[in-house]
């Protein structure tokens, strides 16, 4: 069906409702269209409180595009410090970044948001050594 393809604002308000329910304040929605598929595509609906511990991916870029809402994506070198805080928000026309592989980061939720993740590969859960405990 063709209204399937479509992402509009009923379908993020219906994930933004979803999010504020959840015990991690975001919800996803896979955007694969088949379990063959091995790339990693998601609409990501986060609320502000929503923790995001500071992580990499070591073998991927990831591609951040808000849809909704407004947030920062923040930048950290590998002791911790933030480096760069980008503020993304389609209304200010700041629409989306390019995390670099291997680059720690996390976001930092200002209001109810919605974004489009990718990244190459199938899903792996983040290894220990991928996740920086400050």
């Amino acid at each position: 069906m063709v209204n399937d393809m479509l992402i509009d604002k009923s379908l993020l308000d219906v994930l933004l409702e979803q999010a504020k329910t959840t015990e991690k304040l975001r919800k996803n929605f896979d955007l694969r269209t088949s379990p063959d598929d091995n790339s990693q595509r998601m609409l990501n609906a986060m609320i502000p409180g929503t923790v995001v511990p500071i992580h990499r991916h070591q073998q991927t870029t990831e591609v951040v595009i808000c849809l909704s809402g407004r947030f920062d994506e923040v930048f950290y070198d590998d002791n911790g410090n933030e480096t760069t805080r980008l503020r993304l928000c389609p209304t200010e026309g700041n629409y989306g970044c390019q995390v670099p592989q291997g680059m720690w980061h996390t976001v930092d939720v200002l209001e109810p948001s919605v974004i489009i993740e990718a990244k190459d590969g199938a899903f792996a859960p983040l290894e220990k050594e991928d996740v920086m405990i400050l």
